[in-house]
């Protein structure tokens, strides 16, 4: 009997000790979990955007603002303008897949952890706008993968490591408004930054490289020292009036010449005239990449001009955007300004400026080719051999294309509004991640107009009520045509069509979503080539986030960063039912006073014309 009761109490030890252990596993199993755990232990969350981060899970793939592989191995951790405080950790470290670290704009403290520079995968690291101190670590020299690196705005000390220069890959770097002291490599990789890359340290300019010195020639035998003076001073002369007359010449020609704000160099000459990170090239290499405009290379067309499919001589594939209108008279310090600005915004989600070109009758810009094309014809004007979009890569065009407006609106100054936000303006690369193009383009069309009143540029269905009845664009118009957008993502219809009034639909794509909403009519609503392989609740709640974006009144929209939170899962809900408990108010006040009036809100149509404006198709 007692040998009975030693093995019940034996076999109840054992169960209980392998739930133990299958408690303790996922906390302790999962070496990218405890790092990131231990990163949560170590900030203060005042907004509770860490409070999915449960450390009991098996792996924090499921946490919001983390992003792993298809392995389920960490490699986006996106935390940026979340109000953080606190330390980062060593154990960061461990991230061995990490590609993108996001922690910009918070109230981060403390070192930078010598161990970042394990993470030989990252691509991106954004640290700047925060309160970090000490040294950048010489480690980071290790990321040869490193394309982006931000660590502005902070109180970091110390000289630059010798070790970035070796990082080739390094597109972006940005180390301006710190304590940093001693000299600014000029080797490697860093000779293409521009100053404003390191404005406002204690830096030391690099000293010009001194002329190599002449050794005095010894006198022949027998030659007088008064000789050898007259010989070395008429030597001297002459070399003086040699170098002098050049000179002359060049200083005569420049005062005859027009002054131009570029130097309209040939590429043939000088392969690699900057400005800035910014290449300029010659007509005739836009023309030889794209066959001479060739109408079979064009890759789209609308308001701004027409896009052209390129190849350089290199091999690279480019789009060549060919703007329509002609350059004015006094005009090229202004686009310079503007094609500066377009070029300093640095973010994965925008469409990258590569380069330009600027003649007396053509102005160019030059950026990557995107392999998959918009999403507006990958919804629309797909080959029947190409796969349709899965809802997972929906999801995350909604996303990637809210982190790039966020970053237009937040983090440029001065903030550039895009004025035609559509599914024809994100772009996919060859990973179809989303990627904004077109911004700031509107701007710069209107440089010459400084003083009327910008024409509105966009196109129906997608232009907000205030900025067509008043002219005036602001961030918030560029938050309803993202809402819009986010309704063609979800039923891959157009913004503005004619022909779904043939079956007695609204034309415009908000007033038809809004129809069928009343009737709770999902199925009829959601894109047709998913063929039912979606979501409903997240369905759901990117149709409760269109509706947010695109309400009536623009003070009522969410910023693009509150957007992100709600896409990442932080304040949907709520501000979904302050919303509805608004619109039941205005129900009421509405059939109060007006009791034959439909709930449908302020119609989207504003008795429109049928036509696209300005912006391009």
């Amino acid at each position: 009997m007692m040998d009975q009761w030693v093995l019940a109490i034996l076999g109840s030890a054992s169960v209980f000790l392998c739930l133990i252990g299958l408690l303790l596993v996922p906390v302790y199993g999962n070496t990218e979990g405890d790092a990131l755990n231990a990163l949560r232990t170590n900030l203060a969350d005042p907004n509770n955007v860490l409070q999915s981060w449960d450390p009991t899970l098996v792996n924090p793939c499921t946490w919001f603002h983390v992003t792993c592989n298809s392995e389920n191995s960490v490699t986006r951790v996106d935390l940026g303008n979340a109000n953080l405080s606190g330390q980062l950790v060593p154990q960061l470290g461990q991230l061995q897949n990490l590609q993108y670290l996001e922690l910009y704009s918070n109230n981060i403290s403390g070192r930078i952890p010598y161990e970042l520079g394990n993470l030989t995968n990252l691509v991106s690291l954004d640290l700047y706008l925060n309160k970090l101190t000490g040294p950048i670590p010489d480690t980071l020299g290790k990321l040869q993968r490193l394309r982006f690196l931000r660590l502005n705005n902070n109180s970091l000390s110390g000289g630059i490591p010798m070790s970035l220069t070796t990082v080739t890959s390094l597109q972006v770097l940005d180390l301006s408004n710190n304590h940093l002291t001693g000299p600014v490599p000029v080797n490697g990789s860093f000779s293409f930054f521009t100053p404003i890359s390191f404005a406002n340290n204690q830096l030391d300019v690099p000293p010009a490289s001194p002329p190599p010195p002449i050794s005095p020639t010894p006198p022949s035998p027998g030659v007088s020292n008064s000789a050898t003076g007259a010989i070395a001073g008429g030597v001297a002369a002459g070399a003086a009036l040699l170098f002098a007359v050049p000179a002359i010449l060049l200083a005569w020609w420049r005062r005859r010449k027009p002054q131009d704000h570029f130097f309209d160099v040939p590429a043939e000459e000088d392969p690699e005239v900057h400005l800035g990170q910014l290449k300029r090239f010659s007509l005739r290499e836009l023309q030889v990449a794209t066959d001479n405009f060739s109408n079979k290379n064009i890759l789209g067309r609308g308001g701004f001009g027409k896009v052209y499919k390129g190849r350089l001589a290199d091999g690279s594939l480019v789009a060549v955007k060919r703007l329509k209108e002609e350059r004015t008279q006094g005009g090229e310090l202004q686009f310079q300004t503007e094609v500066e600005m377009i070029s300093m915004a640095v973010h994965r989600n925008l469409l990258r400026l590569w380069g330009f070109c600027m003649t007396a009758t053509e102005r160019l810009l030059v950026y990557p080719y995107m392999a998959n094309g918009s999403v507006a014809s990958r919804l629309r004007e797909r080959p029947e051999s190409d796969e349709p979009l899965g809802w997972p890569i929906r999801k995350c065009i909604a996303l990637g294309s809210a982190r790039g407006l966020a970053y237009l609106h937040d983090h440029c100054d001065p903030k550039i509004i895009h004025r035609d936000v559509k599914a024809a303006n994100i772009l996919l690369d060859e990973e179809y991640e989303a990627v904004v193009g077109d911004f700031g383009l509107a701007k710069l069309m209107d440089y010459k107009d400084t003083h009327v009143t910008t024409a509105v540029r966009g196109t129906i269905g997608h232009i907000a009520p205030e900025y067509l009845s008043t002219g005036k664009s602001s961030e918030k118009t560029d938050v309803f045509g993202y809402g819009v957008m986010l309704l063609e993502l979800i039923t891959g219809q157009r913004a503005f069509d004619l022909a779904r009034l043939a079956n007695d639909d609204d034309v415009m794509l908000l007033d038809w979503v809004k129809g069928l909403l009343k009737d709770e009519k999902y199925e009829t609503l959601v894109d047709a080539d998913l063929q039912g392989n979606y979501n409903e609740e997240e369905v759901k709640q990117l149709i409760q986030v269109a509706l947010l974006c695109t309400q009536s009144s623009p003070m009522e929209r969410p910023k693009m960063s509150e957007v992100v939170r709600m896409l990442e899962g932080d304040g949907l809900a709520e501000r979904w039912e302050e919303w509805q408990k608004e619109e039941m108010f205005r129900q009421d006040f509405t059939h109060a006073h007006h009791p034959h009036t439909d709930w449908i809100i302020a119609d989207s149509t504003y008795n429109l014309r049928p036509d696209e404006l300005s912006g391009p198709r």
